[in-house]
Parts: C-alpha cells; structure tokens; sequence
C-alpha cells in the first residue's frame, strides 16, 4: 500500500535535479570559496540541522502558551527556550525571538514605540547606517520622518556634536545607533545622555557586533540602550533571523506588539530553534575563544591591507568588519568585487564616506573576518586573504592571474573543511 504521492515523505533532493544542481553548487562555492561578506556566516551542523527540522511544518501565532492555534506544547518549549538564552546570552530581562529578519525586528520596535510620521535620528547610508533605519526606499522612510546624522570627515567616525545639534533642532521621538558598515565602537553613553537631554528613546542594532557584545569584547549597549535589536546570522554565527532585546517592563507590550500583528505573521518555528541553538552556543565558552579570533583576524587583516597601501576608513576596526578605500587604486568597489569573486573571495561593494561615486559603482569594499575566522583561518591565514586581495585590485582585469589566485585559495580552504558529509 502506497500513500497518495508515492515518495512524498522518503523522497530528498535527488528528487528535484534541477533544485539538487543549485543546492549542491552552493555548498561547493562554500567550501572552496573565501567568504568575506560582513552579513554572512557560516552556522555549525547543529544550526542546520534545527533550521531544517519538521518544525517547518508547525504554524502558531502569539507568545508561548498563548498561541491561537493548538498543537504548540512542543513549540512553546522551542521558543521559550530561545528567549530565555537571548535573555542570558544578552543580561536583557525581556526578549523577542521571532523577527523573520533584522529589519523586520527593527520595524517592529519602530511601529511599537513610535506613531507613524514621529521623527526618528538615525546614521546615514552614506556614513555606514542601514536602510532599515530609515531609508526613503524602505517602509521605514516612507512611514516616519527621518533625520540623518553622519561621521565627521576629519576622522570618520560618529560626530556627537552633530547628533547633539540635529537633535536639539529636529526634537527626534527616538534615535538609532548601530549600522551596516561602521568599523568602530559607539559612544553608546553618549548618544544616551543626547537622547536624554531631547526626550527621546534610544535604539541600539548592534547586528554586526552581537558576538561581541555577548564575549564582553565589544561594549554593552546596555544599560543605555532602551531597547537593542540584531541579527542572529552575522556575529552571532546562527540562525537567519532578528530580535529584540530590553528591560523595561512598560515597553513590552508594545515592543510584542509592533511585532505581532505590527509587522509580521505566524512565528517561523524552524527559525525559532535554529535561533535557540546558536544563542546556547554563544553560552559556550568556545564562543567566546571565536570571537576574540575574530577581532585578532580582522586587525591582522586590517593592517596587513594598509601596509600594501590599501587606506582603511576610521584607520581601522574595532569589531569583525572594515570599510577599504579603493579611490588611490584605481578601480571601484564594484569593478574590484566582481574581479574578487572570480578569484574565489566573496566581498561586497561598499559606499565610503563622502563617497563622490554612486552606490552602484562606490569608491570601497566592506570586509569581515567571522566566517573564516569560522571555519578555522587564524592570522596566517588572513595575511594570505590581504595579499590575495591586493593582487586582485593591482590587477581586476587579468584573467589568467585571477585564476591563479582562485586556485591558491581553493587549496587554503581546503585545509579548513566544512560540513564534512553534506
């Protein structure tokens, strides 16, 4: 006796050649490729395994054992366990786990806390912010007004004085701090001490330094912070996804709300626990070990790039990522990542400050050391990743030199295998 669709639930990938290809393509390109992209990561076998779970299968709506669909027992323990380790892992009394994303937890809190067309202080694109602070492309910048504060051209870095000003003028409902290429530590008591003086509240998406934060080898948003949000797939090492993080009790409903129903559905329970495997890794003192590889890597790679003429914006990194200024090489951001990937190393196209090119064909690239850092690369390893790049941008239209260099870095990844048996 068969069952309605003979196969259905025995039958894996070998049944979808075409879907198989892709899949299969992608593990090889991640096995045999440098990633130095600063949102991405390589998860362990136990992420993969939870984020490829029958919890696919399972919808529930609401907080844990308070869901509007039955069957949830085993879903409420999944969730509860995830927020009780974000709640660990972070010294936070509440938290959310189930933004489908970053920017969706970002959204959440904006719509939980704010009313539409309030203003919001936040970095600019074009200094290192991200686009869910507020970009005129996105809901964000379409929903609330928004002010720009950006870095100060000396140095680079975050001008309080020009947050300070803008916020006496602008009189923002809430500022925001953290984005998605700015190299340096934030002055988190500071821009509290800004947002006290004006009234407001103060944001923290720290996405890019999670991982850092959790080991003590980045400060704290908190206790500053009002409410801090982040990815659990840069720093984090985990699961795709967002939360949300605070410790005032009055803001709980509202945060929870902003989320569910504010902005999004049924909670992806697969995500969920992917989420709660990564935040009990980051509990494991191995996690700690990984982060300070990473930012011993990312100051290796750093300067090894600035010793062969290469100028790092803010002259340098405190975290994981760097911004590079290609404008004395001679090639753009897009024409040198194009030339990259083709030599088997994965970075993106990056505006710099007071970038004069578009952000189609900017003048830097944006670096990360956590996903080789990851898969085992120590200092070594990354002076080798400088010395391939400056190779590459010398000489983006060589074809035979770009093969070359692909081949020199398959063999290095291949001394530091992933997912063995995949």
């Amino acid at each position: 006796m068969t069952t309605l669709h003979e196969g259905y639930f025995t039958a894996g990938l070998d049944a979808d050649p075409e879907l198989a290809v892709a899949i299969r393509g992608e593990l090889e390109r991640q096995r045999d490729g440098i990633e130095l992209i600063a949102s991405e990561n390589l998860v362990s076998r136990l992420v993969l395994e939870a984020q490829g779970s029958v919890l696919t299968n399972k919808t529930v709506e609401g907080k844990p054992h308070a869901r509007y669909y039955g069957g949830a027992e085993f879903a409420d323990t999944i969730e509860a366990l995830a927020v009780a380790r974000a709640k660990q892992v972070f010294g936070a009394a509440f938290a959310n786990v189930q933004p489908h994303s970053g920017s969706n937890a970002n959204a959440g809190v904006f719509l939980g806390l704010l009313k539409l067309g309030d203003t919001i202080l936040s970095m600019d694109t074009a200094a290192g912010g991200h686009i869910s602070h507020g970009h005129p492309a996105t809901l964000t910048g379409r929903d609330y007004t928004i002010v720009r504060y950006g870095v100060s051209r000396e140095t680079e870095r975050i001008d309080l004085d020009q947050v300070r000003d803008l916020a006496k003028a602008h009189a923002p409902r809430l500022i925001v701090a953290g984005g998605s290429a700015y190299p340096r530590a934030i002055d988190f008591a500071g821009l509290r001490a800004i947002a006290d003086e004006v009234g407001a509240l103060f944001m923290v998406d720290m996405a890019h330094f999670a991982g850092l934060v959790a080991t003590g080898l980045h400060p704290h948003p908190f206790p500053h912070a009002h409410v801090v949000t982040t990815t659990t797939y840069k720093s984090l090492r985990g699961a795709r996804g967002g939360l949300a993080l605070w410790n005032d009790p009055a803001l709980s409903d509202r945060i929870d709300y902003g989320i569910f129903p504010g902005v999004q559905g049924s909670v992806m329970l697969h995500a969920v626990a992917g989420k709660a495997a990564c935040l009990g890794e980051a509990l494991r003192p191995e996690f700690a070990a990984y982060n300070r590889a990473v930012v011993d890597n990312a100051a290796t790679l750093a300067e090894t790039l600035a010793a062969a003429g290469i100028r790092l914006v803010a002259g340098g990194t405190d975290t994981g990522l760097m911004l590079v200024d290609l404008s004395n090489r001679g090639v753009t951001g897009d024409v040198a990542a194009k030339a990259l990937e083709k030599a088997g190393l994965a970075v993106n196209k990056n505006l710099i400050p007071f970038d004069p090119r578009p952000p189609e064909a900017p003048s830097g690239l944006r670096l990360s050391s956590n996903a080789g850092t990851a898969r085992g690369f120590g200092r070594e390893e990354f002076r080798r990743i400088a010395g391939f790049i400056d190779r590459v941008i010398a000489n983006p239209a060589d074809e035979a030199l770009l093969g070359a260099i692909h081949a020199e870095v398959t063999e290095l990844c291949r001394r530091f295998p992933i997912y063995a048996g995949l």
